[in-house]
């Protein structure tokens, strides 16, 4: 089966807890900065941050360019500091590219300035990986 990590990072969270999942579970972690080529990924974990409410712009500039279909399955990934934002827009770029994503969907609390500070910590972190493995047991 072939299963990635993708992420982007602003503050290093994303980062730090795609690479604690890639070690963790043997996978190949990429930085979308680098606009890493996929084709025929089976599951495929999305780690990013939400920033002002929304998602990061260039997160969604990858998905676009993404082949149609180079994706079966997605499952998402989210630091958020209010812990109320989701990855809707691209859970809905990832569809359009006829990817199945995962309605559930993780979120740990990240930080800006004072408010969340300290996170994502390392519970944070394991949590994050527990999750992931539980949707490999799926």
């Amino acid at each position: 089966m072939n299963q990635k990590i993708i992420y982007i990072t602003k503050t290093g969270h994303s980062r730090k807890i795609a690479n604690k999942i890639g070690e963790e579970l043997g996978l190949e972690v990429l930085d979308i900065k680098e606009s890493p080529k996929l084709q025929n990924v089976d599951l495929l974990f999305v780690v990013g941050g939400i920033y002002g409410g929304k998602s990061d712009p260039k997160l969604l500039e990858y998905i676009d360019t993404l082949p149609q279909n180079a994706v079966k399955k997605a499952l998402i990934m989210t630091s958020c500091t209010s812990m109320k934002s989701t990855q809707d827009e691209v859970r809905e770029r990832l569809k359009a590219k006829g990817t199945e994503v995962d309605d559930d969907e993780f979120i740990c609390k990240g930080n800006f300035l004072f408010f969340g500070w300290g996170h994502p910590n390392n519970e944070d972190v394991e949590n994050a990986v527990n999750f992931a493995k539980k949707h490999l047991e799926k």
